[in-house]
């Protein structure tokens, strides 16, 4: 159990119980950095960190998506203090406050929203960005119930969080182990929670509540790239159920032509199998975008609509590419499943999930996506149901109980 410090109180005023954040009251964190402020949620372990090559994935992966704080208590006050990172985009409608939920006993019970924090002022013409400190925001939620009670608190899944400070009217205990699987899902800014308005809504989140398990969240926005620090931050990771969603970020970066996907993910998949030889694994491929079915990247961002509030992105790459072997989603998908397919052979453990199956055609049709790119809640919500019937309903993520 953490240590806690409890402050007097005065005939106005309740006695708080100070509890440190420390990594057993954590869960989906892979790593937490101490700060001069706090302690920072990593998605990602400090020896990959150092691999980054950008700014992108390195804020990707201190978004902390799927991360929250649980512990039991009997407090009817919790109050949490943060500090959050705030994005600004030159020339881009304003990014909305990120969102905390707080819930008892597996209920969403309250929300808040940190209005002020550090400023990250990303250009995205220029390719350059500088950061601001900003002050500590104490984020109060009131009126639980006068009952012991497990608490979490989801951080939010777009907006860097340094945890600064826990106090509650009550002493606070780390929660037993209720023998939940834990799943651990790489993607990209869609698995993230792009467009999503609140941590819980995220597909995986959605996924994961519906599935009875644990989720360890390691999908970066952008930053899907099968990247070989990654893979061994997967291989590293205690994992029941595991799996990779990856294609989008290919087409949207052109970073790679066909020749060389192929054994990028034959490498990626064998080091998650250096760490996790039998544990069942579903590679997933894209779900449906009209802009990048048949047509390559580079994806560009469009800002012809910024006067109304809205940023689109286009596509520009020419579709007779593919013929020199240039990536697009339905290529991709084959590739993917061609691969599964023949690793299968002698990996029964491993399985492919269609993409289309999550979100095809139709959906897109009744659930545009936004931007042209990620999905909108309602579409979030409809993928994390799909994924949770044809993964744990009976699929391969319910073979195995711990």
């Amino acid at each position: 159990m953490p240590s806690t410090e409890e402050t007097g109180a005065t005939d106005t005023e309740r006695a708080w119980t100070t509890t440190p954040v420390t990594a057993d009251l954590l869960r989906g964190a892979v790593d937490l950095e101490r700060t001069e402020r706090g302690v920072l949620p990593h998605l990602l372990p400090a020896r990959a960190r150092q691999q980054i090559p950008d700014g992108q994935p390195a804020m990707a992966e201190s978004q902390p998506s799927g991360v929250r704080l649980v512990f039991r208590t009997r407090a009817t006050a919790v109050e949490l203090d943060v500090v959050a990172t705030k994005r600004i985009y030159v020339g881009a409608p304003p990014v909305p406050d990120g969102v905390y939920e707080l819930l008892v006993d597996g209920r969403l019970a309250s929300r808040a929203c940190a209005a002020e924090g550090d400023t990250l002022t990303v250009d995205l013409a220029s390719g350059t960005a500088r950061t601001r400190s900003g002050p500590v925001e104490t984020l109060r939620f009131s009126g639980l119930p006068d009952h012991a009670k497990d608490v979490e608190i989801w951080l939010p899944h777009d907006e860097t969080t340094q945890l600064a400070a826990l106090r509650t009217d009550a002493p606070v205990h780390v929660p037993p182990d209720g023998g939940r699987k834990v799943w651990l899902h790489h993607g990209s800014s869609i698995s993230h929670g792009s467009n999503a308005t609140a941590p819980t809504g995220t597909w995986p989140a959605v996924a994961a509540a519906l599935g009875r398990v644990e989720l360890v969240n390691m999908g970066f926005s952008g930053s899907a790239l099968l990247d070989p620090f990654t893979a061994r931050a997967m291989r590293d990771t205690r994992a029941d159920l595991i799996s990779v969603k990856t294609g989008i970020n290919f087409v949207n970066t052109d970073l790679m032509r066909l020749r060389a996907f192929g054994p990028a993910v034959h490498g990626f998949l064998d080091t998650i199998r250096d760490g996790h030889p039998t544990t069942p694994l579903i590679v997933v491929s894209p779900v449906h975008c009209a802009l990048h079915e048949d047509t390559p990247g580079p994806t560009a961002t469009d800002f012809s609509e910024l006067s109304e509030g809205r940023l689109r992105f286009v596509a520009t790459g020419d579709p007779a590419d593919r013929a020199t072997g240039k990536l697009t989603l339905n290529v991709i998908r084959e590739e993917l499943a061609r691969i599964v397919e023949e690793r299968a052979v002698t990996d029964p453990d491993l399985h492919h999930l269609h993409g289309l199956d999550l979100y095809g055609a139709a959906e897109e049709a009744e659930l545009p996506l936004p931007d042209g790119l990620h999905p909108d809640p309602a579409a979030h919500l409809r993928i994390g149901e799909r994924f949770a019937r044809l993964a744990f309903d009976g699929g391969p993520f319910a073979t195995r109980s711990r």
